[in-house]
């Protein structure tokens, strides 16, 4: 590993990435079934890949693209994705039903349904997780019992409750991976179903079905990417525990084999465990260092999650972090684009990415950082806007009034 320090970013080389195959769960033909759940719920549409074309010629490369998670089922955000598929195997699993043949919709059949509203879920979020597991238990009339950290928006946790009549949401007052360890006591005492997107010794299903499901977004970006005859030549993907950075690397590695994408992870510079573990170069996962409170809420996480560790590690080339006024910089990039690119609506977990790319493609002190990337001309960029305006309050703050502005140095 290879460590440089340029302005505001920080940033490791992976100077070790594995040229073998991508992790088998994550393959073409393991995620499959995934994409059939998916695309057999009734909400279930594609969500858009918007072409930033006037962005993309500020930055002097070929593509410039953003996912818009937004619009994923009514949720304004992607985690639904995992909690749909995830509790759908999870019923599968106690049910004693063969996942490759039911749909979600047949868990609502009379047949089921007596045992299926038996089931109590609880998790831990930030806000998004919990929303899309609230969402999915709520659609087949579960209980949903959900647990925040300290801090968290009250905002985000009326949005987990009016998707579901019965969720409870309950904010604590530890931070997230406490939380995370709590919600897992809890269920283990109640006899309820924990489902969470990171993992532990003995926790591994759970977890390796929300990351698959987090693969449909790849899936789509891909072959939306290839309908206009491009491939992905920069990823560059947000990470709290790691889950959902870990699908998408690991299906890309899979999909794209001799022609990989570069990929980069980018987290807050305060909450960065993924970088941490990068920089130590045992192999092994570390938690963050330096702990603080980000504006970046669904990345405010300490401790990766262990299945997503190895993925991350083999595979992905860089790592970053950067303050949250980065993040604020992408929002309002994506809210007021120039010339004819699309308005994004991105919040401050979905919108980090973007913020990164025109700091280091648009910015001339940035150009060694540019210039080892490999971002040219001929680069299509990928990156995934994972939320929009979760926190509606705080999102009025940083377009409309200046919060967390750049500095003149930044």
């Amino acid at each position: 590993m290879k460590e440089y320090r340029i302005g505001c970013v920080s940033v490791i080389q992976n100077t070790a990435r594995s040229e073998n195959k991508g992790p088998t769960f994550l393959s073409e033909a393991s995620v499959a079934q995934v994409q059939r759940i998916h695309r057999g719920h009734p909400d279930y549409h594609e969500t858009s890949l918007r072409r930033l074309d006037t962005m993309a010629e500020r930055l002097g490369v070929k593509a410039f693209f953003v996912k818009d998670e937004s619009q994923r089922f009514g949720l304004n955000a992607f985690k639904g994705l995992g909690g749909l598929y995830s509790i759908t195997r999870v019923i599968c699993r106690e049910l004693g039903l063969d996942a490759e043949e039911i749909s979600f919709s047949d868990l609502k059949e009379p047949e089921y349904q007596e045992a299926v509203h038996k089931m109590v879920f609880v998790t831990a979020t930030d806000g998004n997780h919990g929303k899309g597991v609230s969402w999915a238990a709520g659609q087949l009339g579960c209980e949903a019992h959900v647990y925040m950290p300290k801090g968290s928006s009250e905002l985000r946790a009326q949005a987990i409750r009016d998707v579901n009549p019965k969720a409870e949401v309950t904010i604590t007052k530890t931070g997230y991976d406490d939380t995370v360890r709590y919600a897992a006591e809890v269920a283990e005492k109640q006899g309820w179903i924990l489902i969470q997107d990171t993992s532990w010794d003995g926790y591994v299903d759970i977890p390796s079905w929300i990351i698959q499901g987090y693969t449909t977004m790849a899936e789509e970006a891909s072959r939306q990417l290839e309908e206009q005859g491009l491939v992905p030549t920069h990823v560059f993907l947000q990470a709290g525990v790691g889950a959902m950075a870990g699908g998408v690397t690991g299906y890309l590695v899979n999909r794209y084999k001799g022609r990989r994408p570069v990929i980069s992870v980018v987290e807050p510079e305060n909450m960065a465990c993924i970088y941490q573990s990068a920089l130590m170069g045992d192999g092994e996962a570390h938690e963050a260092v330096d702990q603080a409170p980000t504006i970046m809420a669904g990345l405010n996480c300490g401790e990766p999650c262990t299945i997503a560790w190895p993925i991350l590690r083999d595979f992905v080339d860089w790592y970053f972090k950067c303050p949250d006024y980065i993040s604020a910089y992408g929002m309002r990039l994506l809210a007021a684009p120039q010339g004819s690119d699309p308005k994004v609506i991105s919040g401050e977990s979905g919108a980090v990415t973007t913020g990164l790319v025109n700091l280091i493609a648009g910015k001339e002190e940035y150009a060694d950082i540019k210039k080892l990337l490999k971002l040219g001309k001929d680069s299509v960029v990928l990156c995934i806007s994972t939320e929009g305006d979760t926190d509606h309050e705080h999102y009025r703050e940083i377009i409309y009034e200046g919060k967390n502005p750049m500095p003149q140095q930044a």
